[in-house]
């Protein structure tokens, strides 16, 4: 029997953050938030356009010298304080993910501890910030190495998890010295209202951080990559979109660090432990109804074990209960828009005209939500679209191989590079696949590889940069050097 959690959504037009001062869309307009579990209407922001992003950036800049000149100790103390508000805050971000994004309440749990120990480590980090001091060759002059903030920044976040990115972003950005501007997905906004209402109560002077809401994302963010006033892009979305944000931010040379898609192959070796190997299926799939760039898009497995592998994994995922995430015991909530579901269905319908065999789900169900079932797909052929598409949906595509030359040329044919996964027992066999994988990231017999204490990113198309560990607050600073000569005698 499930229960309902009670959703504490809040609904208000002065949903723009400037200056420390929530407010209106400058011309007044509004957009609606969308629960899709039930199409309803749980919210109703402000629209905001290109004058609102100009008053946003005039805070950020105008407030950047001094947040810059604060101490290492104080702008850890914000972010420890918002550590410990988004942990005692956990019932109530979780309410408000599920209702805005549908991801159930278990997940939208663990996404809350996720996005706290990002606040968490960058409040370590704030006062680890190092530099360097030594001597030219001849010992002529001696050089000082400083990092100081890189200036204002834009931060531009994705739907799928909406806490854990905007923490991800504005924790290194807090922690470094740098003010924001930030716009948050138009599907999830609320998510990023309530992290800055925490900032805001843990003490972050007005103006370091501003958020404008919008439906016109390019109306937005265009204007602050041209302005010359910003002068760091963090971006995490789709690689089309990142291609787009990179030339437009060019004009200005600023810095980038870019989270883009993924085409994650895993890889299910002869030798694998197959329980292991389908536990970390079942959370590189799984986790947010497949809608992750870390999501496993092509299950490569080993033509001696990918019967009995296909027949578990289908077993697993024919048991999943999908619902509203707001019931507790579902565990696969709706994706995120019709537009979302018909992508999904599109790519098994063109895998199976193309020879594919359905194991479980395959189609679209009746009624309201944008659901789809969990679904595996096994015989699945090289030319299928799915192959060569991030599917970001609960959809396993099972392809058999045979050897480990052929896998590790056919999982690196694509344009993406951001995560792999190996499951073998054979540790040298390990190392050596996860090392010929074209990818920033490697599972080895695990199906997760996202933590606040490692670097995050890929390679390839599939972005540029590291957020989280210790690289993570290096995207945030910059390096100057001070020459300084040497009295002639004098010694260190």
């Amino acid at each position: 029997m499930t229960t309902t959690v009670d959703r504490p959504v809040p609904v208000s037009d002065r949903s723009i953050l400037i200056g420390g001062r929530w407010r209106d869309a400058v011309d007044g307009r509004t957009f609606d938030v969308e629960n899709p579990a039930t199409g309803e209407i749980i919210a109703r922001v402000a629209d905001g356009g290109a004058a609102d992003a100009a008053l946003a950036l005039d805070a950020a800049s105008a407030a950047q010298s001094g947040w810059a000149a604060t101490s290492p100790r104080d702008r850890s103390v914000v972010l420890r304080r918002a550590f410990d508000l988004v942990v005692e805050r956990t019932e109530d971000l979780a309410a408000v993910m599920t209702a805005e994004m549908g991801k159930p309440l278990a997940e939208a749990r663990g996404e809350v501890a996720y996005a706290a120990e990002f606040l968490r480590w960058f409040s370590e980090e704030a006062v680890r910030i190092a530099g360097d001091h030594t001597l030219t060759g001849d010992g002529s002059t001696r050089m000082v190495v400083t990092r100081v903030p890189v200036g204002p920044c834009v931060l531009v976040t994705p739907w799928n998890f909406p806490l854990a990115m905007g923490a991800r972003k504005i924790g290194p950005a807090v922690a470094a010295g740098c003010t924001m501007v930030f716009k948050p997905a138009e599907q999830t906004p609320l998510t990023s209202l309530a992290l800055a209402r925490i900032f805001q109560e843990a003490g972050l002077p007005d103006g370091v951080l501003n958020i404008v809401t919008t439906s016109d994302a390019g109306g937005v963010v265009e204007p602050w990559l041209r302005s010359g006033v910003a002068r760091k892009l963090s971006f995490t979305g789709s690689t089309a979109v990142g291609r787009l944000l990179l030339g437009q931010a060019a004009s200005t040379v600023m810095r980038t660090s870019m989270e883009l898609g993924g085409n994650a192959p895993l890889v299910v070796c002869a030798d694998a432990d197959l329980e292991t190997a389908l536990d970390g299926a079942m959370i590189a799939k799984m986790r947010n109804m497949g809608e992750a760039c870390t999501a496993a898009n092509r299950l490569f497995v080993h033509r001696s074990v990918v019967d009995t592998f296909a027949e578990q994994l289908t077993a697993r995922m024919a048991e999943l209960t999908v619902g509203d995430g707001a019931h507790e015991g579902v565990r696969v909530g709706p994706l995120i828009d019709a537009e979302g579901r018909a992508k999904v269905q599109r790519l098994v319908d063109d895998a199976v005209r193309r020879g594919a065999r359905i194991l479980t789900g395959g189609a679209t169900p009746e009624g309201p939500g944008y659901f789809y079932p969990p679904t595996v797909l096994v015989d699945v052929p090289p030319d299928a679209e799915i192959v060569h598409t991030e599917i970001f949906g609960p959809v396993a595509a099972i392809i058999t191989f045979d050897d480990e030359d052929e896998v590790v040329r056919i999982a690196n044919d694509t344009e993406w590079g951001l995560v792999g996964y190996v499951f073998t027992r054979d540790v040298d066999r390990a190392f050596d696949l996860g090392e010929r994988l074209e990818v920033g990231m490697v599972g080895l017999n695990t199906g997760l590889v996202s933590n606040p204490a490692a670097p995050f990113g890929g390679v390839k198309q599939s972005g540029l940069g590291r957020e989280g560990g210790r690289l993570g607050i290096d995207e945030f600073l910059e390096v100057k050097y001070f020459a300084v000569p040497r009295r002639p005698g004098r010694t260190l």
